[in-house]
């Protein structure tokens, strides 16, 4: 085996094998690797574009070894199609590099206005949107959480201590003054988001005026103005307006960016944070009732300005391959079944529990849900579905969240399958974190949450291209990315071992990821900054490798 000279000492589960195509393996050995060379260089473009991709040993890069993992699958046939759905925001089903991968629901007859196939659900060809009414009108600016709970609990603890306060009631009564203190904090922030809005509007009409004397259509490049810059370089007044539009354009802080942020700025001071704005009247259903179900609609594809999100996750997943068009996603033996439930705000527990419901009831094998709130006002409905999930042998992947928080002190992130950070309710759901690709103390991202009783694996989730809605593509970062990635992971190999259960392949990915004896640099609340090994960050300890899961989920297979 060729050992790259590394700096840095990292252990590796790595499975030894000859050269044809699928060794038989009675053991998987672990072996320690010195390695005396790291690649202290910046990536170059095109190890930028495919780090995630790569294999450490080989490009000396921390990524998942997928273009490994398909040589060893070369020979072998997929034997069937995942459904994967991704529960999220609406959906570019039309997109280039997307649309053959999209599911379609091949049991309903499309707008004939009937429910074909007795679903529950009238005309869901593509998937379902929870913020949906039958009129087609869209919930865009969902309550947060905080307000759900206070509405909820304030007619009931309004003006109480604790000592007033039933025994059985005490942790319904800390979670309304938690929600209390966190709506105070919510209003102040969306009051200097409110301004700071308006400071870019205000500074982009100045910095046009000004550019106008020398641009009169406002049709300019960083290049051009860069040599404006240079003519006129006593000119502070001009030269201070080029700086603010060239960081505007560097930046994306459109006059379309400017305007949506104002938008929901003022949506969030008005409706979003007010308890007197109550969102699901617009949907129309109980929203304190599981069992009504009677709502939403079929629109999955409605807002794409305002809502990439989804696109984003879903490119990563099944973007199509080799099609030398954008990008190649983890796998194309895929379909994508869009289920809408996020718009600005945070998620009702209501729509994710019934969304997970309706992805197993209609042959979803794996779920993958990169969303997160502070609170979970219903979160025993959520469970019941994670179990039902469970019974029925699909997985579920979600996203750590982007807070820079150690969810081993204080577990307030939902989605998460425990209470109160003990014993777990589930097999089968998956919490993933975002690793980089520095092999130093900048392993993990500088956004990622962590913590070893909750984040089971981390997978990469910086600096990724991937999709956005009308055939664009972007760069992007997040805990979302690295929960797309570990979803698509398993899509593949449930593709050519469909025999495995959702608990064996969680397993094989917790025990076959690469680990890195190497500590991070974790930044504290108080601006200090703790020294950790990466191992510590999550229960595996490691970061996903789909070369070594691929021939682990081989070798169990084989032994059946």
């Amino acid at each position: 085996m060729k050992l790259f000279p590394i700096s840095i000492c990292v252990f590796f589960l790595i499975l030894s094998c000859k050269k044809e195509k699928y060794p038989k393996y009675k053991t998987i050995p672990n072996h320690t690797l010195s390695l005396i060379h790291k690649k202290n260089k910046d990536l170059t473009e095109n190890e930028l574009y495919k780090w995630h991709i790569m294999d450490v040993l080989e490009d000396t890069i921390p990524g998942i070894s997928l273009q490994k993992a398909y040589s060893l699958l070369e020979e072998k046939e997929v034997i069937d199609t995942i459904v994967v759905a991704v529960i999220d925001s609406p959906i570019d089903i039309n997109h280039e590099d997307l649309k053959p991968q999209i599911w379609c629901n091949k049991d309903e007859i499309p707008d004939n206005n009937i429910d074909d196939d007795h679903n529950g659900y009238i005309d869901d060809i593509h998937g379902w949107n929870f913020l949906g009414n039958r009129k087609g009108q869209h919930l865009n600016y969902a309550n947060y959480e905080s307000v759900r709970i206070i509405r909820r609990y304030d007619s009931i603890f309004r003006n109480k201590t604790i000592s007033q306060v039933p025994i059985q009631d005490t942790t319904f009564f800390l979670l309304y003054h938690r929600a209390k203190q966190k709506l105070k904090e919510q209003k102040i922030d969306a009051v200097k988001d409110q301004e700071y809005g308006k400071m870019l509007e205000n500074i982009l009409k100045t910095a046009r005026k000004t550019l106008s004397l020398y641009f009169p259509n406002n049709n300019y490049s960083i290049k051009e103005l860069d040599s404006l810059k240079q003519l006129y370089s006593k000119d502070t007044i001009l030269q201070d307006d080029i700086l603010r539009i060239t960081n505007f354009i560097k930046y994306g802080f459109t006059e379309n960016y400017i305007k949506n942020y104002n938008i929901k700025a003022s949506e969030r001071i008005n409706n979003m944070l007010n308890i007197e704005y109550y969102d699901r009247t617009l949907i129309g259903d109980d929203s304190n009732s599981i069992t009504d179900t009677n709502y939403g609609n079929k629109i999955v594809d409605h807002d794409l300005d305002i809502f990439p999100h989804s696109t984003i996750v879903s490119g990563i997943i099944g973007a199509t391959r080799n099609n030398n068009i954008g990008i190649d996603g983890i796998t194309n033996a895929v379909k994508i079944m869009p289920l809408c439930i996020s718009g600005f705000g945070n998620e009702h527990d209501k729509d994710i529990a019934l969304a997970i419901r309706y992805a197993v009831d209609n042959g979803a094998k794996v779920i993958n849900m990169s969303f997160g709130k502070e609170f979970s006002a219903r979160k025993q409905w959520v469970n019941d579905a994670y179990k039902y999930a469970e019974k029925n042998n699909v997985l579920i992947v979600s996203s750590a969240g982007n807070n820079r928080r150690n969810l081993n002190k204080k577990n307030d992130y939902y989605p998460n399958d425990n209470i109160n950070n003990k014993e777990e309710v589930c097999s089968n759901f998956i919490l993933v974190g975002a690793s980089s690709y520095s092999m130093n103390k900048k392993l993990i991202t500088s956004f990622s949450n962590y913590g070893n009783i909750n984040v089971d694996i981390f997978a990469p989730g910086h600096k990724i291209k991937t999709l956005l809605p009308k055939n664009h593509y972007k760069s992007d970062s997040g805990t979302s990315i690295s929960s797309a990635i570990v979803t698509g992971i398993i899509a593949l190999i449930r593709s050519y071992y469909p025999d495995l259960t959702a608990t064996e392949i969680k397993q094989i990915l917790m025990k076959s990821g690469n680990s890195y004896l190497i500590d991070v640099e974790i930044k504290q609340k108080d601006g200090s900054k703790k020294i950790i090994a990466f191992s510590e960050l999550s229960k595996s300890g490691k970061i996903v490798n789909v070369y070594n899961a691929i021939l682990m989920a081989e070798q169990i297979s084989d032994s059946r």
